[in-house]
């Protein structure tokens, strides 16, 4: 079964600036990514989708292939990562690659690891998914989640749940904003990621960092320290 990594990194990070090449313990975030992916084994081919020249260097430098440069449509701020994936696979398949499984990674995401990797693939094939993601666990019940007026006064939003235990309330997640797995031909037909034959893969919060600012850029490396420091003992 062929497979590609396909990395998304954008050039116009606008809260954090160059932020898919930001030096991140030591090496350009993007790096990361693109490590995990070729030391996985699973792929044929790991290919950098980006629009600048800088990441595209920096990407090959690092192993991955930039067939082509993203065009001016899929790098704007208001492209979705579905758009960028189709734009990628039709290019690919102009040049006479196709593929039966892809796997779209994040630039920022230094927590993955290639036994994620490989379960999310093992996953997307026994489960005959669309589509195969990580998410992580709210850390708080969201069944007893508050709403507030703009006075300052609060609400439960399920005020039933008021005197439940926590652990008697059924968890609730978000995706991990890592990685998709993706049925080439089921995504090329529907053009979504997340569809009604979508399955997932639970991380724990210690892997999981969504790094939109600078604060969450200092708590993702120290994550990343503490994984570190466990995994060498």
């Amino acid at each position: 079964m062929s497979k590609v990594a396909i990395i998304t990194a954008r050039g116009g990070s606008k809260r954090i600036p160059r932020k898919n090449i930001k030096s991140f313990w030591g090496k350009p975030i993007l790096a990361y990514s693109i490590q995990t992916a070729l030391a996985s084994g699973l792929f044929e081919d790991v290919i950098v989708s980006t629009d600048d020249n800088e990441i595209a260097s920096i990407a090959k430098e690092f192993g991955a292939n930039v067939p082509f440069l993203r065009s001016e449509e899929t790098a704007g701020d208001f492209s979705s990562t579905a758009d960028v994936l189709l734009e990628v696979l039709r290019q690919l398949d102009e040049i006479g690659k196709t593929y039966n499984d892809a796997c779209c990674i994040y630039p920022t995401a230094p927590f993955i690891s290639t036994s994620i990797l490989e379960k999310g693939y093992r996953l997307l094939k026994e489960g005959n998914y669309d589509s195969v993601f990580p998410v992580c666990a709210f850390s708080y019940p969201v069944m007893r989640s508050l709403k507030m007026e703009k006075a300052g006064k609060v609400f439960m939003q399920w005020p039933e749940n008021i005197d439940k235990r926590s652990q008697d309330l059924p968890p609730f997640y978000h995706d991990a904003g890592q990685f998709y797995w993706i049925n080439v031909l089921a995504f090329l037909e529907k053009q979504k990621l997340f569809t009604d034959k979508s399955g997932a893969v639970i991380l724990n919060e210690l892997q999981v960092q969504d790094i939109d600012n600078e604060m969450d850029w200092k708590i993702a490396e120290l994550k990343y320290s503490l994984l570190t420091k466990v995994a060498n003992g």
